[in-house]
């Protein structure tokens, strides 16, 4: 089935549409039953079975003016492959809920969708289903499956003497939205780390198999995710601004709005970065940079300070 260029999602129909998404979607060996039935019947040979789901709200987390469609698939399916990751596992499989209005072009559905299956391609994770429906504005909906060879790595695990290390670009994407904010698109490589981030998906099994006492991924701001590490572990955390080199473009940015371009690293999100604990600097795997250090106590500070800049994004 083909639809003109100019067809929306009200000429194409529910099973319409349906049908050529499935189209865009190759299985993988462990998947069993796939799209098209009540539900996908999956293979898991070992380990354990992690899950996580995610919310994207056209208006709140993107905006079709701002990026492609995509661009959007990519960062939907990123930042679920990235919280299993996170657990220091490999995504496997994945479904996808889509609402819409009627009036949305079927292209940009189709282009969303061929984003996202670019984006599990690089991890080797399959699409297996998902649901179509009608809404006043986009909302995607993605529950993401994986697993993890070991013992998932959790939150509440960091204890004083440990090092915080991260892995990844970190607040190039918060310089690309506040970028894209201000009705600018340059520096061009910022708003691109906003469209489409890249998490270090082999980052996270490298960091299980080392140790790592506790992870999470930065989707919503760094010093955030620090905290809710050092919420969940009972410590303190000091992050090290020093132990940061600040890129050019965010150094441009900085001075293009009359800002301190460390505020995009410090509470920056949406690049998917790792941060973990170690026990110690020689625990820490190649490809990490030891960023900070936990002690007894609690919150988080930056040099040994009280932060008062942003720390991340807030939902409500």
């Amino acid at each position: 089935m083909s639809f003109p260029p100019d067809a929306t999602l009200a000429d194409a129909g529910e099973f319409g549409l349906i049908s050529e998404l499935v189209a865009l979607f190759p299985q993988g060996d462990h998947v069993l039953i796939g799209p098209g039935d009540d539900a996908a019947v999956l293979r898991v040979k070992s380990g354990h079975v992690v899950v996580s789901t995610d919310l994207m709200v056209e208006g709140r987390h993107f905006r079709r003016d701002w990026a492609s469609a995509a661009d959007v698939g990519h960062r939907a399916a990123a930042q679920n492959l990235s919280d299993i990751n996170a657990m220091g596992g490999r995504a496997s499989s994945l479904t996808v809920g889509l609402a819409a209005p009627a009036d949305l072009p079927v292209q940009w559905a189709l282009d969303f969708a061929r984003g996202f299956a670019e984006e599990c391609a690089l991890v080797g994770a399959s699409v297996v289903g998902g649901d179509v429906t009608r809404a006043d504005q986009v909302v995607i909906a993605v529950t993401v499956l994986g697993s993890c060879t070991q013992a998932p790595v959790v939150r509440s695990g960091a204890r004083a003497g440990d090092v915080l290390a991260i892995c990844g670009r970190q607040g190039w994407a918060a310089g690309g939205l506040s970028v894209l904010g201000r009705g600018f698109r340059s520096p061009r490589v910022l708003v691109e780390a906003y469209r489409r981030p890249e998490p270090p998906y082999d980052a996270g099994r490298v960091a299980a198999e080392a140790g790592a006492t506790s992870m999470i991924d930065i989707s919503d701001g760094l010093l955030a995710e620090a905290g809710h590490l050092a919420d969940d572990s009972g410590v303190a955390i000091d992050v090290q601004a020093s132990a940061f080199e600040v890129p050019e473009p965010l150094q441009a940015v900085g001075a293009a709005l009359g800002a301190d371009p460390m505020q995009f690293i410090l509470g920056g999100g949406d690049d998917h970065a790792l941060l973990a604990t170690f026990t110690g600097r020689a625990a820490v795997p190649d490809g990490w940079t030891v960023i900070g250090a936990v002690t007894e106590g609690s919150g988080v500070t930056v040099d040994g300070a009280a932060y008062e800049g942003p720390t991340g994004w807030t939902h409500f």
